[in-house]
């Protein structure tokens, strides 16, 4: 059997296939596109989620479950070891126990008693079991000036340092960073469940393609 090409006139126009065959190149990349976004979205949201809750279980779980304190450095006196804004993770330790080359976190015996953080250069105990200490900053020219009895039967000897930690949880301390935190932690989290629920089944998205 002989097969019959149909004639094309001259000046006719092709015939076009039917539109659902003609591949569309915006129509990919317009499916595409919301299916990465909701996918950077979702790490995004994890991620932030998992930092929250890692900063809240060390900054807040954690001193009450395992004893220990978190503390901010704000001056450069034990520079390079402890730089400002770093956080030092402090455990308690009896008095009796505090040795020279200790790093320990101890009220300052004059001014205004402020914390501060050095290192023990000189320890005497006393008949009575009191324990006197002599500090110094590492990046300090020379002792501090006074000598400091430690009260109670507790001392705090530093046993981590995070470094930068401590200017990111100043900045979060701040109204404007709390409010959009206290706000915009719950939407965000809100906008990801919805999408969650909302997103199209495979099936789905191909019909769409």
């Amino acid at each position: 059997m002989t097969a019959v090409l149909p004639v094309r006139r001259p000046g006719a126009a092709l015939p076009l296939p039917p539109a659902r065959d003609i591949p569309s190149a915006t129509g990919h990349r317009g499916a595409t596109a919301p299916r990465f976004l909701r996918h950077v979205a979702g790490w995004l949201v994890r991620g932030l989620m998992g930092l929250a809750l890692l900063a809240f279980a060390v900054l807040a779980v954690g001193p009450h479950v395992l004893g220990y304190r978190t503390l901010t450095m704000l001056s450069g006196s034990m520079s390079p070891g402890i730089d400002p804004g770093d956080v030092t993770v402090v455990t308690p330790i009896a008095t009796s126990e505090v040795t020279t080359g200790m790093v320990i976190t101890y009220h300052v015996p004059v001014g205004d008693h402020a914390l501060v953080t050095h290192r023990v250069i000189r320890v005497d105990r006393g008949a009575d079991g009191a324990v006197t200490v002599q500090t110094k900053g590492d990046a300090n020219p020379a002792a501090d000036p006074w000598k400091a009895t430690l009260q109670g039967d507790t001392a705090y000897q530093v046993r981590a340092v995070i470094p930068e930690i401590g200017h990111a949880i100043r900045v979060l301390r701040t109204p404007v960073v709390a409010q959009v935190l206290l706000y915009g932690a719950p939407a965000l989290l809100a906008g990801w469940v919805l999408l969650s629920i909302w997103r199209p089944t495979p099936e789905e998205e191909e019909e769409k393609a």
